[in-house]
């Protein structure tokens, strides 16, 4: 049915979604289902329904990024379909953050007219809760990870491993993910009686695994108490109790080294940690002397890079967790005294790893959003499909780097580990 309210939302639609320099003569590229059942756009496009007149005055208040994404976190738009699809078909608008959509006089008279009549004049309605406030820097006590744990077992899968899968051979995430596991140790060179540090801060997949499997001793960061006794618990059911110890918080929270190995994965929650060159002398100081990091870390494209208010800022990392270009990460590493040894490009492998998080998620979406929030279920939709979305298109990539502290004479050889010690004198 195309009378009624879609079809007075089409020309309001497209200069909101599309801007005055590309909406002349153009469709919209996307289905859209207006609160009164009628339909507009392309039969075979993604379907976005607009469930309440409110989803528009959220696009008129902020036309672009953030009022597309409020609407869909507070339910008042919802995706039928494949939301890879749908955000695919918006993309324009999710790359501009809060930047507003030029628009000429004439379009803003059309926009309010369009809006008037379709009583969608009014306040600016208030930001979903999952929201942060605006200028809000650091972690906060109500962010991503602080849900059930159990949001992340649906999502993650039965092992909560948060780093990036590798899919060459696997036949499923948790084989994926479990060939990383094997090819990080390796890498590490991990063997019986070594000190690992696991700087992550996700759900210690790779810490029990390294513990389980090669018999070291680990020192994991976890981000709140309520992660730190999950992780704990864990470790208890799996014998390893006396080989993991949980610690809250960040680097300050380790202790002294010298630890033969670092490691950290993609998880979002290292990025504020390696984004910050000054923390790259602590973890020198850390490691002993041969010691080893290996970290997994999302940048960005180089070049210019305005500071702005976007969804992944908004909802999932604040303002000081912004994606760096691989180079800054790398020039950070060396002028803190570590030696680059390695670089592996990882992005088509961790698109493919958002996407299966994503399936884990929608396959339990009522018990997720049961567990965390309906609001929270969508933010971690919205990020996945939009971080698969822009590492299978190179806007973002995932690289892991290869370091090592060198010894007294510049050798970079095996850590000293028991009974192993390579330069021993």
């Amino acid at each position: 049915m195309q009378d009624g309210a879609a079809s007075r939302l089409a020309p309001l639609l497209v200069r909101i979604l599309l801007g005055t320099e590309d909406a002349r003569g153009s469709e919209l590229p996307i289905r859209v289902r207006a609160w009164d059942g009628s339909v507009i756009g392309p039969a075979t496009a993604p379907t976005f329904v607009i469930r309440h007149r409110r989803a528009l005055r959220r696009l008129l208040w902020k036309p672009g990024e953030i009022g597309l994404v409020r609407a869909y976190i507070a339910g008042d738009l919802d995706i039928e379909g494949d939301v890879f699809a749908a955000l695919g078909a918006v993309q324009r608008v999710m790359r501009i953050g809060d930047q507003p959509i030029r628009l000429s006089s004439d379009d803003k008279r059309e926009i309010v007219r369009s809006a008037v009549m379709l009583g969608a004049v009014g306040p600016e309605p208030k930001a979903p809760p999952e929201e942060f406030p605006v200028g809000r820097r650091g972690q906060v006590a109500d962010g991503p990870l602080a849900v059930d744990p159990v949001f992340f077992e649906r999502m993650l899968g039965p092992t909560m491993a948060y780093g990036c899968a590798l899919w060459d051979d696997a036949v499923d995430l948790d084989h994926a993910q479990g060939l990383a596991h094997a090819a990080m140790a390796a890498r590490l060179g991990l063997a019986p009686g070594a000190r690992l540090f696991d700087l992550s801060r996700g759900w210690g997949s790779f810490s029990l695994y390294a513990a389980a499997e090669h018999g070291v001793r680990v020192v994991t960061l976890a981000q709140s108490q309520r992660q730190a006794e999950h992780l704990r618990q864990r470790a208890s059911q799996a014998g390893l109790a006396d080989r993991v110890d949980v610690r809250v918080g960040d680097l300050h929270a380790v202790g002294d080294g010298q630890y033969d190995a670092i490691a950290g994965l993609a998880g979002t929650e290292q990025a504020d940690l390696l984004n910050s060159g000054s923390i790259v002398p602590r973890l020198y100081e850390l490691l002993a002397p041969g010691g080893r990091l290996l970290v997994q870390q999302m940048v960005r494209r180089p070049g210019p890079h305005p500071v702005r208010r976007t969804f992944t800022t908004s909802y999932m990392f604040p303002e000081n967790a912004e994606l760096r270009p691989l180079g800054e990460i790398v020039t950070a590493l060396e002028e803190g005294g570590l030696e680059i040894r390695g670089i592996s490009a990882l992005r088509e492998h961790h698109a493919r790893t958002f996407r299966a998080w994503a399936a884990n998620l929608q396959r339990h979406w009522a018990e997720c959003g049961a567990l965390a929030t309906p609001g929270r279920a969508r933010v971690w939709l919205l990020y996945l499909a939009a971080s698969a979305l822009a590492c299978e298109s190179g806007r973002i990539g995932v690289h892991e780097i290869y370091a090592v502290r060198r010894d007294r004479e510049g050798r970079a050889g095996e850590t000293m580990v028991e009974h192993r010690a390579v330069y021993r004198r």
